[in-house]
């Protein structure tokens, strides 16, 4: 029996930008590979505002075992409309034989917060060749960060952040995951963002970034959710790379584990997070992929990040 090796931290960095951000990690049928999809923030850029957090593209990265990941580049021929434009936090699934992407989309590249933010959809019957599909009309201009998540056969629920809305999660239903009707808020404690269901040790979990570690919350039904339990990834770790709060997290439950992959800037102190007037330096702005294995103790979800972790 192959022994195991312990999963390397930081698990991946981007070797252009040195910027990845919210990640997603999902099994290529095709290439018989994990891949993972994430922001492509363009860190080692001079920045004007912010706006080497805009004009991103979305990064590849491929591995046969967790263990190495090798870039692949980004995703080629995104743009529905002309310019050099933004793309953030993308969702994959596979689903209905064929794979569908939820991507944030601004026009540009802003150097502030000001301009309206849409969802965008596509799909691919492999993981390179995506066609655009639509704009999807939701509760507002200024959404991001979709979730889906099969919530019975053939019927999917979408989770994302509507900043006009007091930054809350609101969800949105389809039985085709071409057409959505919009539900309404459904997370309203805080602000946050970057919600992510899934169920694990039979338990349906949603977790947000709430800009202090990870929000938990457990439902019965997908649409009840009751905040559980203490904030994952709030303390900072102690592996490399993994020194700070974590951030935008993708949970991946594989067998009878369940894995977190979140992205850190180690060296983003929380001073220079409540400051709007923080010059966004390489050293401020370099980010990390970590991953650690979540747990079930007593109905509590918890995560210790600096213990080692093993994929199978």
């Amino acid at each position: 029996m192959k022994e195991l090796k312990s999963l390397p931290a930081p698990l991946f960095r981007d070797p252009i930008y040195d910027g990845a951000t919210d990640p997603v990690v999902i099994w290529n049928r095709e290439e018989l590979c994990w891949w993972m999809f994430y922001t492509q923030r363009r860190s080692s850029d001079i920045s004007i505002g912010v706006s080497n957090i805009h004009g991103t593209k979305i990064g590849i990265a491929s591995s046969k075992d967790a263990q190495k990941w090798l870039y692949r580049g980004t995703l080629p021929n995104m743009d529905f409309e002309p310019g050099l434009n933004t793309f953030w936090a993308p969702e994959v699934i596979f689903a209905e034989g064929r794979y569908h992407m939820y991507i944030s989309y601004i026009t540009g590249v802003p150097t502030d917060w000001n301009y309206k933010r849409h969802i965008l959809h596509y799909t691919a019957k492999n993981m390179w060749d995506w066609k655009f599909e639509s704009i999807l009309d939701l509760s507002s201009d200024h959404v991001i960060d979709a979730c889906v998540y099969e919530i019975e056969p053939h019927l999917y629920k979408m989770w994302y952040k509507d900043e006009k809305n007091n930054s809350y999660t609101y969800s949105a239903i389809s039985k085709d995951l071409y057409h959505w009707e919009v539900l309404g808020a459904e997370i309203t404690d805080c602000a946050h963002e970057g919600p992510n269901v899934f169920e694990f040790g039979r338990i349906k979990w949603m977790i947000t970034d709430c800009w202090d570690g990870l929000a938990v919350y457990k439902s019965e039904d997908f649409t009840n959710w009751c905040r559980w339990g203490e904030n994952l990834l709030q303390i900072p770790g102690t592996r490399k790379d993994d020194t700070a709060m974590g951030n935008h997290a993708d949970v991946l439950v594989h067998g009878e584990k369940a894995y977190i992959f979140y992205f850190v800037q180690p060296e983003f102190t929380k001073e220079m997070r409540e400051s709007h007037n923080t010059i966004m330096t390489y050293e401020a702005a370099k980010t990390s992929i970590q991953v650690a294995e979540l747990k079930v103790e007593d109905g509590k979800l918890i995560c210790n990040r600096n213990q080692e972790v093993y994929f199978e």
